[in-house]
């Protein structure tokens, strides 16, 4: 049975292979082991092989293991944001991928001002109009850029999508390519307090498309920790 650091020497060739494919750095991308229901020994294993970017779906799952993680683990928070769970999540959150409403925009920037810090986050796009996910058109996304710039504790940094589950990753290379252009198309309006530089798309299943397309971002769960454990733990 291959353990989690050959699984994520294997992604990390996957990686590679598409980064000189797209004629792309390696470090221009950066690998997100999706811990989400997994315990903290799995986790650690990530770590000792060389994982410090870590995603999860639930603020409650970084609250309980950030305290038994080294400190040098940054936490991205890729799961829908509920605004009452802000507060919690602030102390811990490297970034946020899951913008999604200017309601929670405003939560995210009072919160991190509170705490002296100014968050990086990232607007979630439903590229494929997918009634199941979160997130917002492409048609409405530079205007809502526009509209959570100006929030003082957030640092704008780029956009996000989950793309459709599929058997064939070269179904979502679309959505990849037309949010890579709907970033460059926002970034080169120049927005105050806007970076429109970071790519978070991709998944186990379709990865290397993702990079192919520009993605600087990719989680990558099932790869590396294997199937999700859906305990009875309030998940």
């Amino acid at each position: 049975m291959d353990t989690v650091k050959d699984n994520l020497a294997a992604v990390e060739e996957r990686i590679l292979n598409a980064c000189k494919k797209a004629g792309r750095n390696r470090e221009d991308v950066r690998l997100i082991s999706v811990s989400k229901t997994k315990p903290v020994g799995l986790l650690m294993e990530a770590y000792d092989a060389g994982a410090r970017d870590f995603g999860e779906n639930k603020v409650q799952e970084i609250l309980q293991k950030a305290p038994l993680m080294p400190d040098d683990v940054r936490w991205h928070m890729i799961g829908h944001l509920q605004t009452n769970k802000v507060r919690q999540l602030i102390p811990h959150a490297a970034m946020i991928h899951s913008i999604d409403s200017e309601k929670l925009a405003r939560a995210v920037s009072a919160e991190a001002e509170k705490a002296g810090r100014r968050i990086p986050v990232l607007v979630e796009v439903n590229m494929a109009g997918e009634e199941s996910k979160f997130g917002l058109s492409p048609e409405e996304t530079e205007d809502f850029v526009r509209s959570i710039a100006p929030l003082p504790g957030i640092a704008v940094k780029g956009l996000m999508t989950i793309a459709p589950f599929t058997e064939d990753p070269e179904t979502n290379r679309p959505y990849f390519a037309a949010l890579k252009e709907l970033c460059l198309d926002i970034d080169r309006k120049s927005i105050n307090n806007v970076d429109m530089y970071e790519l978070s798309m991709g998944m186990t299943g379709d990865f290397e498309v993702a990079v192919e397309e520009g993605a600087t971002f990719i989680r990558v769960g099932t790869g590396i920790f294997g199937e999700r454990i859906y305990a009875s733990q309030g998940q």
